[in-house]
């Protein structure tokens, strides 16, 4: 049966999954594989004195040691800086060079120091306890306060202040002037705290080397295996990167943190080459929460000037992140340029005044983790929305609905220079407010009160940012016996892309959807950046249709040849051309069978015209409990933009997951270090909450086809990310909805019950 675009076709790779077979980076494991563990930093901040391994050269079963000078040694060079940043002078910025494995300074606890090769993992431990490292402590900082004190120790001599990078947006005198003139001011102040990606399966890395051809195989967990390659042999190895293929099975989750080049890793495929065995690694829980990028982590600002009538005449932004203790990866990019592309959001907002600044602790590193600095942007201004919106006594959603963007204004350029190609926000409103039961709300509250709860709402209209880097090339096969094989640098890591390619291939390509076979997850065979930034069906998708295209006209062309006709003349249906008004035929498996190679080959290079902004409305409902502080979601309803949508249930499904993660920072999740010790006090899923599936309501998600995006050839935006955007201020906004009455105006998330118990309590003692 065919499954084309639109339809809610089962997944292709549950069956696997759901049967067991699935081949994760432990199923791959070769006979005389070699176990490698880490040593890592137990100080935040630390000169490294020395390292005496001598004892655990000589335990049983230690195949090798590698300590930072050995990598130095064989001339591996440290991760890349983003380039073209200016620091807070304006000046290009820099920022300490972080090596696969400590050189001369530790910079944060769990920073890998020595790594230890032993025939088996329970060897490599024991070995771990024999190895002896001198640190002299050095003076160091955890959170944003600390690191931008007065007496703040320096943590790297260019980093003025602590500041590796800074940047400034919009029209500083023109949202003065704005300001001078507003009837009313709205303020919130708030931090989005540190959180981490919990996957299900924990980084995990297994290298080989091939001294006849000189060539490394990496096998691992992450998003973007032809990206990873170019990391690991240009910016680490110092190799071509023909020397080096990553291969990638099923992924058991990504959220952004397996996006990255990690120490593991690097010293991995070295001690694979150095050592002559295959070398494997894999994360503990408690070494992943220590050492895979965090997220978030910023303390925002934020003043909208209105006038009497509740129109926005201009809005200051103040961003200070934590991005770690070293510059590499993308957190410092985040911090400073990527959220703020969608900081004025779905709003017409005049004049504009950004200043961000990503400052450096001793902390791990922040990096992305799913939405990377567009969730913090929208948390922002939609939490100024509901203060404005309180403060002035407007309808929430009245007030939204006088700032919106309108279409005919598209396509809209924002005070930050983005340009929006599409979107109906008045629509979107409207439709969800239906959706939602808006005016029948205070008679659910009047239940909830005779329940003896507090009930509160919140809406939350937005849009993200999707597309990192507006290409890809793909490439595509027709067999001769049929089957259509489509070659891509995407990568597959729960999110059901590959299910979504088999819709588009089958339906541009007219065949049965087990005739396509989506080929991912190897360097080798496809070049492009990968799965991130939700580019993986706007483009990767867009891709897809356009390398049908292009291999059915050259498919045209060979039939015309075979059947002495004109292309023109030919018509195609189910995998055939046929002459117009005759019975001459010759399918797409015959023509493959007649060329040289057996096959129809095509490579095709996608280019879009920018990124998507695909747009939301959240409603959220929650009821809480005064004598406990306990917070239920009673009702969640979505409408989502997301532009052409291929399989529903996909779209669906990742709104979900998103909110899910956004419903997790809002009420439970915290990555808290010690400030005096640097210490990771939530180390484990024992001092970590994340969310279940029983701190959910049903969610009642729509999709809106009605604005399709523009600039690409299949009209789709992106979606992975979208309800992790929306969704964190829409649950805190529906909360502090809830307490206002009671006079409580801010709560710092994560809003556990212990902190709402907390605030009621001092509410009524006021």
């Amino acid at each position: 049966m065919k499954f084309g675009i639109g339809q809610s076709m089962a997944r292709v790779e549950d069956q696997r999954l759901l049967q067991g077979t699935g081949q994760f980076v432990d199923d791959a494991l070769p006979a005389g594989t070699a176990a490698m563990v880490f040593l890592r930093s137990p100080y935040p901040r630390a000169r490294l004195v020395s390292i005496d391994a001598a004892a655990a050269r000589t335990a049983d079963g230690v195949i090798g040691i590698v300590t930072g000078a050995d990598l130095l040694a064989a001339g591996v060079t440290p991760f890349p800086l983003v380039p073209g940043l200016p620091n807070a002078e304006g000046k290009p910025w820099s920022a300490p060079p972080y090596y696969p494995l400590a050189t001369d300074e530790v910079r944060f606890v769990g920073q890998t120091v020595a790594a230890i090769v032993a025939e088996t993992r329970a060897q490599a431990e024991a070995a771990a306890e024999l190895v002896v490292i001198d640190y002299e402590e050095l003076p160091s900082v955890t959170t944003l306060e600390a690191a931008r004190a007065p007496d703040a120790p320096t943590l790297w001599p260019e980093a003025t202040g602590n500041v590796f990078a800074a940047m400034r947006f919009g029209n500083p005198q023109a949202c003065d002037d704005a300001f001078a003139k507003a009837a009313h001011v709205a303020k919130v102040s708030f931090m989005n705290q540190r959180i981490l990606a919990m996957s299900l399966e924990p980084r995990g890395t297994l290298a080989q080397f091939d001294p006849a051809s000189g060539r490394f195989t990496v096998r691992t967990s992450c998003q973007n295996p032809a990206t990873l390659r170019g990391a690991l042999a240009g910016s680490v190895l110092n190799v071509p990167p023909e020397q080096v293929r990553v291969v990638v099975g099923d992924v058991g989750g990504g959220f952004g943190m397996k996006s990255v080049l990690y120490p593991e890793d690097a010293v991995c495929a070295w001690a694979a080459r150095k050592f002559g065995r295959p070398v494997f690694w894999r994360a503990s829980r408690s070494e992943e929460f220590l050492s895979g990028n965090h997220g978030r982590d910023q303390h925002n600002e934020g003043e909208l000037a209105l006038d009497a009538e509740g129109k926005v005449l201009g809005l200051r932004v103040r961003i200070v992140g934590n991005v770690g203790a070293y510059g590499s990866g993308p957190g410092t990019i985040i911090v400073v340029a990527i959220g703020p592309k969608v900081i004025t959001g779905v709003y017409h907002i005049p004049t504009l005044d950004l200043r961000s600044e990503a400052v450096t602790t001793n902390t791990n590193l922040v990096g992305a983790y799913r939405g990377a600095g567009r969730p913090e942007a929208i948390f922002l201004i939609e939490r100024l929305m509901d203060q404005a919106a309180a403060d002035m006594k407007l309808d929430p959603a009245e007030l939204r609905r006088r700032n919106f963007i309108q279409p005919e204004q598209m396509p809209y350029t924002t005070p930050m220079g983005e340009q929006f190609d599409s979107g109906n926000f008045p629509h979107m409103l409207a439709r969800t407010l239906y959706l939602s039961d808006w005016k029948q709300y205070e008679q659910r509250r009047a239940q909830s009160q005779a329940r003896g709860k507090l009930r509160g709402r919140a809406i939350s209209t937005f849009l993200e940012w999707t597309g990192v880097v507006h290409e890809e090339t793909v490439s595509m096969q027709v067999q001769a016996d049929g089957r259509v094989f489509v070659f891509t640098a995407m990568q597959a890591m729960g999110q059901g892309i590959e299910s979504s390619y088999v819709q588009i291939v089958s339906e541009a390509m007219d065949v049965e959807a087990d005739q396509v076979v989506v080929i991912q997850g190897d360097s080798d065979v496809a070049e492009g950046i990968g799965s991130v930034g939700s580019r993986s069906l706007y483009i990767g998708g867009s891709a897809m249709v356009s390398v049908s295209k292009d291999t059915l006209a050259k498919a045209r062309d060979l039939a015309a040849d075979a059947l002495e006709a004109s292309p023109a003349d030919l018509e195609y249906r189910d995998a055939r051309f046929t002459i117009a008004g005759t019975d001459r035929a010759i399918g797409l498996a015959e023509l493959a069978a007649r060329q040289p190679e057996k096959h129809i080959a095509m490579t095709t290079k996608q280019t879009v015209g920018g990124p998507s902004w695909p747009n939301s409305c959240h409603v959220c409902e929650i009821e809480i409990d005064p004598e406990t502080g306990e917070i239920s979601i009673v009702r969640y309803t979505t409408l989502d933009d997301v532009g052409r949508v291929v399989n529903p249930m996909i779209v669906a499904g990742q709104v979900h997951g998103g909110i899910a993660q956004a419903v997790g920072q809002a009420l439970m999740e915290r990555v808290h270090y010690d400030p005096a010790s640097g210490q990771l006090f939530t180390g484990s899923l024992m001092d970590y909450s994340v969310p279940r599936a029983d701190n959910f309501p049903r969610i009642d998600q729509h999709c809106d086809e009605s604005t399709p995006c523009k600039i690409n050839p299949l009209g789709a935006k992106g979606v992975g990310e979208l309800g992790t955007v929306g969704g964190t201020p829409t649950v805190v906004n529906a909360v502090l909805d809830a307490l206002r009455p009671l006079g409580i105006e801010h709560l710092e998330m994560p809003l556990t019950s212990e902190r709402i118990w907390q605030a009621l309590q001092s509410a009524r003692a006021a």
